[in-house]
């Protein structure tokens, strides 16, 4: 049984056992049947909103220079002894992403 453990094989007897359990769940599943309501996007009853979404990575970039600065931040003061040094480079970071905040 110590031959199941070698990766190829074990990775050829997982990719049969999902196709058999696909093909399983395909047989238990209903007969398809198609209809527009199956196919457009559910908002809960609403129509959907027909303004487009914000062009650009400007706000993505804004939210990963935050958790950037943050998770740098805290691993610097997680490592840092404490001293008041330590005080100054916290009210720093504070500021910091204020500013990020703020635009």
């Amino acid at each position: 049984m110590s031959f199941l453990l070698i990766p190829p094989i074990a990775f050829v007897l997982y990719i049969l056992l999902v196709g058999v359990l696909s093909g399983l769940g395909k047989l238990l599943a209903g007969p398809e049947s198609p209809s527009p309501e199956k196919s457009s996007s559910y908002t809960g009853g609403e129509s959907l909103p027909t303004r487009l979404g914000l062009p650009g990575y400007r706000p993505f970039f804004v939210i990963a220079l935050f958790f950037a600065v943050l998770h740098l931040g805290v691993l610097m003061l997680g490592s840092s002894i404490p001293s008041p040094i330590s005080v100054l480079y916290l009210a720093g970071l504070i500021l910091a992403l204020i500013a990020l905040v703020l635009g």
